[in-house]
């Protein structure tokens, strides 16, 4: 889901495990301390598994800045899109059943769901909800939900045959959230049950998950919970949680270190629970663990391809909920995750039956990379390069470059243009296909934008350029100002809004560059 950094998708001599290294990492607590300290994470869970035993599951920190309250082992922290998992492990558990097939429509088990494209609709599969190939463009339709809005669950869902398509049906991949949100429609068609109801009962039950949540609303409950932080205007600082639960089956569940163990050991044992009965099959693992859609493969930048260039992938791909990597010669299963406030990583060699998940309450990606990292070097018995110090220098690298990319865009707008109209005449309601209405009002000497289902979405508009505005959030916990820009007719009205995010720090689900806003031709003004 939702992320505000930038994850490096950059074999190799390997020793055998020993015995030795079933006890963890070496001075552990000190590394993760070091890391915390270096990015400023005020607490955070880590969870470590190996053949089928807990080695570590630990809290550190605080729960929330400013307060003595530590992170525990059962400390809840949102873990974002680390839920896909569960909800492709649900539909897994109905194909096992005979309830749903991988690769029939999705049509039909939910007939009313449509995409933008016939062909697309009528073809495109359960397995197809998962795996991000379907055509929709990175994060398409993330603002029906993001910031949380008053559609429901449903009305969404309906909502994405208006989506254009960015690429053609399985030519690409591109990272959505609403199709996981449709998976969990079709589990609630089949099962008669919601995808909270059935997650609860058929996996966090069996896996003995009973400290951990279902829905996004539980951050912001009491109880053993980890506070939500990030940096805003440069300061690491508490932030409001994400407590929306339409998207539940794309990020909803809240877990713990001692949770996240368990989940580990039940999916690097093939489906089997404590006790030796079965979550799911062995045929079920390979179906979730098979890579479906390539994935692009970067390159660490040459300033440290030295040392890190062993994170660059050789192959990498998309399987159910899960990302396919190599990783020093081993497969690597893995995935993140990120909301306001809170990011997670879980990753798995299931050759050595190893996992690790790490559990944050700051949006600190360098950090959960540098202790999972470190981790997997010290079982393949690699020598771990200095993850905080190198992940730092890329994190101050990527700043400058922001920086500097502002500063040019401030340099090369021209100050002295005006806008086309006055003020008055840019007033009205524009109407995206998809999204629905956007309202612009004249508010004291300036503009206003405000889009109509999302109370948060509620911002100045501010001359940039000729018809250009910069949209600043009034909010600015978002950190998503956005360009607007308006379109004339030839008569000297005006016909269309398009905005684009103002900066590449900008979280993909703002997906602003998706809306084309037409007036509605009897709103005031036109």
């Amino acid at each position: 889901m939702r992320l505000n950094y930038r994850i490096l998708a950059l074999a190799l001599l390997i020793t055998p495990v020993g015995a030795a290294a079933q006890q963890g990492p070496p001075k552990f607590d000190a590394y993760v301390r070091r890391v915390r300290e270096t990015f400023t994470v005020p607490g955070l869970s880590v969870a470590i598994v190996k053949d089928g035993k807990v080695v570590l599951a630990k809290g550190y920190g605080v729960r929330r800045m400013g307060d003595p309250v530590p992170v525990d082992a059962n400390t809840r922290f949102g873990i974002a899109s680390n839920t896909k998992l569960f909800t492709a492990t649900a539909l897994a558990l109905l194909v096992e059943e005979g309830k749903v097939a991988w690769d029939k429509p999705v049509i039909d088990y939910l007939p009313a769901f449509a995409m933008s494209d016939p062909y697309v609709t009528r073809e495109l599969t359960i397995r197809d909800l998962l795996v991000h190939r379907s055509g929709l463009g990175l994060g398409a339709g993330d603002l029906l939900w993001w910031p949380p809005s008053t559609y429901n669950r449903k009305e969404i869902a309906r909502r994405i045959r208006y989506i254009p398509l960015a690429t053609s049906f399985r030519s690409a991949y591109a990272y959505d959230n609403v199709l996981y949100l449709v998976a969990g429609e079709v589990i609630e068609a089949v099962s008669g049950q919601t995808w909270e109801e059935f997650v609860r009962r058929r996996i966090l039950d069996q896996v003995g998950m009973g400290d951990s949540d279902v829905r996004h609303s539980g951050a912001a409950e009491g109880g053993n919970l980890a506070g939500t932080h990030a940096e805003v205007n440069d300061t690491v600082r508490p932030v409001d949680p994400f407590a929306s639960d339409n998207t539940n089956p794309a990020g909803g569940i809240m877990s713990g270190a001692a949770d996240m163990a368990k989940w580990m050991i039940v999916q690097l044992d093939s489906g089997r629970v404590a006790g030796g009965s079965r979550l799911f099959s062995p045929a079920t693992t390979t179906q979730l663990w098979r890579e479906v859609t390539p994935t692009p493969i970067g390159n660490p930048p040459p300033a440290v391809a030295r040392t890190l260039g062993h994170l660059r992938a050789n192959m990498a791909g998309y399987a159910l909920g899960l990302n396919v990597r190599d990783y020093r010669g081993r497969i690597l299963l893995q995935h993140t995750g990120g909301l306001p406030g809170y990011l997670s990583k879980v990753a798995m060699i299931p050759e050595l039956r190893l996992g690790v998940a790490v559990l944050t309450n700051q949006e600190s990606g360098p950090a959960f990379e540098s202790i999972v990292y470190h981790v997997l070097d010290h079982y393949l018995g690699a020598k771990a390069p200095d993850y905080p110090a190198l992940f730092k220098q890329l994190g101050d690298e990527n700043r400058k470059k922001l920086h500097a990319a502002e500063q040019q865009a401030a340099v090369s707008r021209d100050s002295t243009s005006g806008p086309s109209l006055p003020l008055s005449r840019y007033a009205g309601t524009y109407r995206d296909s998809w999204y629905g209405d956007v309202a612009i009002a004249v508010e004291g000497k300036g503009l206003a934008i405000r889009f109509t289902k999302t109370p948060a979405l509620v911002g100045d508009l501010v001359h940039w350029q000729h018809d250009a505005f910069l949209a600043r959030w009034r909010d600015r916990e978002l950190r998503a100002d956005a360009y607007a820009t308006f379109s004339l007719t030839p008569d000297g009205g005006v016909d269309q809004l398009k905005m684009v995010p103002a900066s590449e720090a900008v979280d993909f689900s703002f997906d602003f560059q998706d809306l084309l806003l037409k007036r509605i031709e009897n709103s005031p003004g036109n």
